[in-house]
């Protein structure tokens, strides 16, 4: 399955392709490469029948996990590490400040919070895991929450009025815990949720999930 953005539309051949599936992590970086506006084409993998198992896909990611991002002869794995991968090569000074910019230190922080500490947290949580905060990156459930909060308390995305990637990987975070109930629905969380939402790109990211699904017979 091909899309090309409008922008792209003579562009003959696509170098970007994502190895997708509606209900793994895949599906956000739909949204990222919506924001973006670059050509992609989507391969799906059946995850639901072990398809990520397959000696080609292990051949490109060795946890035979999607997704998997390949741009031309280069492989990128790991949701987060997709998202700010393509901001710097597409779109550098936009959707990923600068080097030189101030405001790149808290997009990072906030882009790599999202896999190293909201996600084994929030699995820990769910899951009853006993652990020492002294002994896990993530402290207490209570310190994570807290530090979600303070990343996006009186601003309306993580940078202040500025959308960025980090609101792709961070934001996108909090689009999934609020849509499974995992994580609270507090006026804070959900008016930035609907902040995020209400973004073309994100609408169509969404509507391209919901016909794949619909495409492969998925429920949920």
């Amino acid at each position: 399955m091909r899309f090309l953005h409008p922008s792209y539309a003579s562009l003959s051949r696509m170098s970007i392709t994502l190895y997708h599936h509606p209900f793994s992590r895949a599906a956000n970086v739909i949204w990222i490469l919506e924001e973006l506006g670059v050509p992609y084409e989507l391969r799906f993998v059946d995850i639901l029948k072990g398809a990520q198992k397959a000696p080609d896909i292990v051949a490109l990611n060795p946890m035979g996990k999607v997704p998997i991002l390949t741009d031309g002869d280069l492989v990128v794995t790991e949701a987060a590490a997709i998202g700010l991968y393509l901001a710097d090569r597409y779109s550098l000074g936009k959707l990923a400040p600068s080097p030189d910019d101030a405001a790149r230190a808290a997009y990072l922080r906030w882009s790599l919070f999202s896999p190293s500490v909201i996600e084994p947290a929030v699995s820990a949580k769910t899951s009853g895991g006993q652990f020492k905060p002294s002994q896990v990156g993530w402290g207490t459930y209570e310190s994570v929450i807290a530090s979600m909060e303070s990343a996006i308390s009186g601003r309306s995305y993580v940078l202040g009025d500025r959308f960025s990637m980090a609101d792709c990987i961070f934001g996108g975070a909090v689009r999934y815990l609020l849509r499974f109930k995992v994580l609270e629905a507090t006026p804070m969380f959900t008016a930035y949720a609907e902040r995020l939402a209400a973004r073309p790109a994100a609408q169509r990211a969404d509507a391209k999930n919901a016909a794949i699904a619909k495409e492969h017979g998925l429920g949920g």
